[in-house]
């Protein structure tokens, strides 16, 4: 995962999250990307310091929490804003991707087969942060 700063043509900065470089560059090329404050797809990276280490993270767990926290955040926003179709997911996307559908955003439940039928198809889906639980670390003795 990669995660970049970005930028929409009014201004308005956010962060999102890709699977690769490559996705970003596909999905912005095909404007894929939105902003999500005023919809605009005109997106752009905006500049970014990188994070250098010096040595082990002395706060994993703080950082699995953030981390954890976002990801309910990005399945709350998608439970909440987009269609769910349950498992007639990749029926439907492969409708949308066809044009016998309107395109809308939708989520639901596919087999790991659908899932890779979709991808060698080019047909752009992503599976949702999972809905997990905080774990808590046992010490070793």
């Amino acid at each position: 995962m990669i995660r970049y700063d970005l930028r929409c043509a009014n201004g308005d900065e956010f962060e999102a999250w890709f699977g690769s470089i490559a996705d970003y560059d596909k999905q912005a090329e095909a404007g894929q990307v939105e902003c999500p404050h005023c919809g605009s797809s005109h997106v752009t990276k905006a500049p970014m310091a990188p994070a250098v280490r010096t040595g082990r993270a002395k706060d994993a767990q703080k950082e699995r929490a953030v981390a954890m926290a976002m990801a309910a955040k990005v399945r709350d926003h998608i439970k909440d804003n987009f269609d769910y179709v349950g498992d007639k997911f990749a029926d439907e996307a492969r409708k949308m991707y066809a044009g016998e559908s309107e395109e809308r955003a939708i989520w639901g439940e596919a087999t790991p087969e659908e899932a890779q039928s979709l991808a060698e198809d080019g047909i752009p889906a992503a599976p949702l942060p999972p809905d997990l639980a905080p774990v808590t670390p046992k010490k070793l003795n």
